[in-house]
């Protein structure tokens, strides 16, 4: 019996055969090409191939794990036409003479390892995302198509890593469980493994060993413990957390069309994040409450050129009218930092997370804000939806934003175009700065949302997208607590509701802090909801302390 320990990256128990992924040997040899022109063709045509393929990925992401994987692929696509990645690949072909497999490899590496070198987490991220490109590119050049999974059984899957790509073509029922010695619980293909409900442990290095083929594992993908040939009493063990697991998903169905209340009648409102209509479904089917976050952003990064009016009052007018009268919170374009769309055309900056980003980027480019203004308020005239403001450190921001508002009010009036004239204003909390000045913003708008994950990385000063700061970026760190807390006291005081649509809001250990502070909203996942209402459901908010907020 080996115990080997990885990063649990996607939860779930699985016991099998180990398999190790089997891909098709690349080898390009280093020899002048014939005919350049000739190899221009082929290239385009790989490159042709590669966006259909990736196209018909999306649609299959979308069905099986969600529009935000789905972006993932369409992403991709757009890689394969990205000018400079081509031009790069041209200019290879030209000037060394080479085949365009040779061409395409050099490319590869080189934006590759452009990419890998900075010291950025999202950039890194980008970094497997050419190589993913660049070996699909080289597999239609050469016809090969991936071999994957040799067995007609289910198996544990082994890798070096797995591209996204690689992940999402893996046959699910032949996966009882993923485990990689790369990767960590941030990259594409662990997002995809929990969207996916496989089991998945990430980060086991060369402790994961090919001589481990075929042999006996169980695998825990919440703990990251792997055990090879377990034993009886392993095995039993392993079972008997499976058998728990699978009664607490039991009584997550009892949950279904319950109260969002305490055992003493405190009433939390248990809202969903989505990043697209589609993701209507999964709010639905999971019992949310309303929509706490609808991130517009995801329309700005789908396409090649900013999205109209039309297309954009029609995507809210569809979330607005799926949720029956219940409220959409609609958070205005959070584009800058780790969100980049290229016809945006902003300055590159030594530190993207304190530059033009959010709100600076809309009161900076007032025709964009504009246009989705418009949209957002036409969509109010067809269910209850809120306008949200992100990034939000003075109060003229506020006064600028609702100025803004009041003027495609005032437009809209003329056209004589309907919408909800008491639509509802707030901002999220997300900065020091905001906390600080709570007080005067919460006389400014009707609520509050605090973006724990942008709040904690500022009042911690760790950037929240560096795989590197491991202890020192703790989000339950009291200075994050009590920066909720004195937004809290601020909203209350001056009437509003407040709630939090972070990472932070979705974790069951900080629920009865949350109702100690007096939190009145929570926005999750969608598949959080059921597990957050149980826990609230046992709960007493009377006993609910404030004891995290000490040191």
């Amino acid at each position: 019996m080996i115990l080997i320990q990885g990063e649990g990256v996607s939860k779930g128990i699985a016991s099998g055969s180990i398999c190790f992924f089997q891909r098709s040997d690349i080898t390009i040899l280093d020899v002048p090409a014939t005919n350049i022109e000739n190899e221009k063709v082929r290239i385009a045509q790989a490159r042709k191939k590669s966006i259909v393929q990736l196209t018909n990925l999306a649609e299959k992401a979308r069905r099986e794990a969600g529009d935000e994987s789905a972006m993932l692929f369409e992403t991709h696509a757009m890689l394969v036409e990205d000018a400079d990645y081509v031009e790069c690949i041209l200019t290879a072909l030209e000037k060394q003479g080479c085949t365009a497999e040779r061409a395409v490899e050099m490319a590869g590496e080189q934006f590759s390892t452009m990419l890998a070198i900075i010291d950025d987490a999202y950039m890194q991220a980008r970094s497997a995302d050419i190589t993913d490109v660049t070996r699909r590119i080289l597999n239609n050049l050469m016809g090969i198509v991936e071999a994957g999974i040799p067995f007609e059984s289910p198996v544990i899957l082994a890798a070096d890593d797995l591209t996204p790509s690689e992940t999402l073509h893996l046959d699910k029922n032949k996966i009882l469980g993923i485990i990689t010695q790369g990767g960590s619980g941030n990259s594409h293909t662990a997002i995809l493994a929990r969207t996916m409900g496989i089991p998945a442990i990430c980060g086991l290095g060369e402790v994961l060993k090919p001589e481990y083929d075929g042999r006996a594992v169980c695998m825990d993908g919440e703990t990251g413990q792997a055990v090879i040939e377990p034993d009886a009493c392993t095995l039993e063990a392993f079972q008997a957390k499976r058998n728990s697991q699978r009664e607490i998903m039991q009584h997550m169905e009892t949950m279904r069309g319950q109260p969002d209340i305490t055992i003493d009648g405190r009433g939390i409102m248990l809202y969903c994040n989505i990043s697209s209509p589609k993701d209507i479904c999964a709010v639905q089917l999971n019992d949310g409450q309303g929509i706490g976050l609808f991130r517009t952003e995801f329309l700005y990064l789908a396409a090649c050129d900013y999205p109209s009016e039309e297309d954009q009052f029609q995507a809210y007018k569809r979330v607005a009218a799926d949720m029956e009268g219940k409220r959409v919170v609609i958070r205005t374009l959070d584009i800058g930092a780790d969100k980049q769309a290229d016809y945006f055309k902003l300055q590159k900056e030594e530190n993207p997370a304190l530059g033009v980003r959010a709100i600076r980027v809309c009161l900076n480019r007032p025709d964009i804000f504009h246009t989705q203004l418009r949209a957002l308020y036409r969509a109010s005239a067809y269910g209850k939806v809120a306008i949200m403001f992100p990034m939000i450190t003075s109060v003229w921001e506020v006064k600028e934003c609702k100025r803004s508002c009041q003027n495609v009010m005032a437009e809209l009036d003329r056209e004589g175009i309907p919408y909800n004239r008491d639509t509802e204003l707030g901002i999220m909390i997300e900065t020091p700065a905001s906390v600080l000045i709570a007080e005067e913003l919460a006389e400014e708008v009707d609520f509050f949302s605090v973006g724990t994950n942008d709040l904690a990385q500022y009042t911690l000063a760790c950037d929240r997208q560096a795989n590197n700061l491991g202890k020192f970026f703790t989000p339950h760190h009291p200075a994050v607590l009590r920066a909720l807390k004195l937004a809290a006291d601020a909203a209350h005081k001056a009437g509003i509701w407040i709630g939090i649509c972070g990472e932070l809001a979705a974790d069951l250990d900080l629920l009865n802090t949350f109702l100690a502070i007096g939190i009145d909203e929570l926005s999750v996942p969608p598949s959080a909801v059921l597990p957050l209402r149980a826990k609230l459901r046992g709960s007493v908010a009377k006993a609910c302390t404030l004891e995290r907020l000490r040191c």
